[in-house]
């Protein structure tokens, strides 16, 4: 099992050399084919380190660009961009979210009652159904952390449409388990499979794509998978909500008495200016536990905690370490500090951003205002991402012009 994840920048630099040369037709003729864990070599797994930015889109994207040319590396580049795409689509629709976070306390309590419905959940997420490709997924996801794109749409479709479970509980699931899961992927991933993102287009888990796409590993019969003809979509009768524009953020005031937040939504802080005059100390703020009310994998909280200490070491300066548990205790260690501005990167749509919210009364109660840096790279694809995907792959070209890529 592929369990030997080394949370550093240095580590993801590595792994992003070593695949390089395989980003171009490669990439393109083998990503969809799900080979199990260990030997996942026909995709870059870079994921865990992109979602926490220890190595940065355009850094991935410029690889394929100098090994292989826009052409040759169009369908690696896409998957990158696809990331970015579900962020900002989720900053636009910000409701989603809230919607999913209010779904899934209720589904939890329907659990609590439901002794049926809690053997079925725990059985699905045991690996104990008897058919043996989700089963094994399961037990992957959970012993690695990491499960082949393709195989969370099959397990994603098996879990909704054959074996009849909530939706969200099994993106809740998907959540607490793997490592590259942020709340726009996560979210719109389960979304789009269940026919909720592009209305009324669930995805399929089919027989003979499951035996081509895992190389023969598992040949499941048509008969064990349900004929999926709808999605969800009249669970939802009122539609998508209306988009929104992104938010304002308050920009960082390099003459106020500050002190910068490191989250693993950003562990390259010293890409941005921190000379600031007045820097009166720094933290990072451990957040994973936040993703569910259930526990959360140790391997997503190790993860998390090697990346901020590698962050904070990248720094050169002494670096506090904060949890995000009470919101009194963040507005504490800044006031303690003197600073009347905490600094951090753009925290997106999710339970972090959830967190911090609920933060700001203390944190305006001590006259601390919360500042932040957004990226380039955001800012080139999110003003697109307010449909389906088709949007942001024509701007493509234009959002690597935008971003000093070509």
């Amino acid at each position: 099992m592929m369990t030997d994840w080394i949370a550093t920048r240095a580590e993801g630099l590595q792994r992003l050399a070593d695949f390089a040369p395989r980003m171009g037709r490669r990439y393109a003729n083998g990503r969809n084919t799900d080979f199990g864990p260990g030997a996942h070599k026909a995709v870059s797994v870079l994921s865990p380190y992109v979602r926490r930015r220890l190595v940065l889109e355009p850094e991935v994207v410029a690889a394929a660009l100098d090994a292989h040319g826009l052409e040759q590396a169009e369908k690696f580049v896409q998957e990158v961009v696809w990331r970015g795409y579900f962020k900002g689509w989720l900053e636009r629709r910000p409701q989603v979210w809230d919607s999913y976070v209010q779904g899934l306390h209720g589904d939890l309590a329907v659990l609590e009652r439901d002794r049926r419905l809690r053997r079925d959940v725990e059985r699905a997420m045991d690996g104990q159904t008897g058919l043996a490709c989700f089963d094994a997924w399961a037990k992957e996801l959970v012993e690695t952390g990491y499960l082949h794109n393709h195989a969370r749409m099959w397990f994603g479709s098996i879990w909704i449409f054959t074996l009849g479970l909530p939706w969200r509980l099994g993106a809740d699931f998907f959540y607490r388990h793997l490592l590259d899961g942020d709340a726009a992927s996560n979210t719109l991933g389960w979304r789009w499979v269940a026919g909720l993102h592009t209305r009324g287009k669930p995805y399929p888990a089919r027989a003979d794509n499951i035996t081509t796409f895992t190389n023969g590993r598992f040949r499941p019969r048509p008969s064990d998978l349900a004929e999926v003809t709808e999605g969800l979509e009249a669970t939802e009768p009122e539609g998508l909500p209306a988009v929104l524009p992104l938010r304002t953020i308050v920009s960082p005031d390099p003459a106020k008495p500050s002190v910068l937040l490191i989250t693993d939504e950003d562990c390259r802080v010293e890409d941005f200016d921190t000379s600031m005059r007045d820097l009166r100390g720094a933290a990072t703020l451990a957040a994973s536990h936040l993703r569910s009310p259930l526990p959360v994998s140790d391997l997503v909280a190790h993860f998390e905690q090697d990346a901020l200490a590698d962050a904070a070491a990248r720094l050169g300066r002494p670096v506090a370490a904060l949890r995000a548990n009470d919101p009194d205790l963040l507005a504490d260690w800044a006031a303690r500090s003197g600073a009347s501005q905490i600094v951090t990167p753009y925290v997106t749509r999710g339970p972090l951003f959830d967190w911090l919210e609920e933060a700001r009364p203390y944190l305006d109660a001590r006259g601390i205002t919360l500042a932040e840096w957004r990226r380039d790279w955001d800012s080139a694809i999110w003003p697109h991402a307010t449909a389906g995907f088709f949007k942001v792959k024509q701007q493509i070209p234009r959002i690597l012009h935008k971003t000093g890529l070509m």
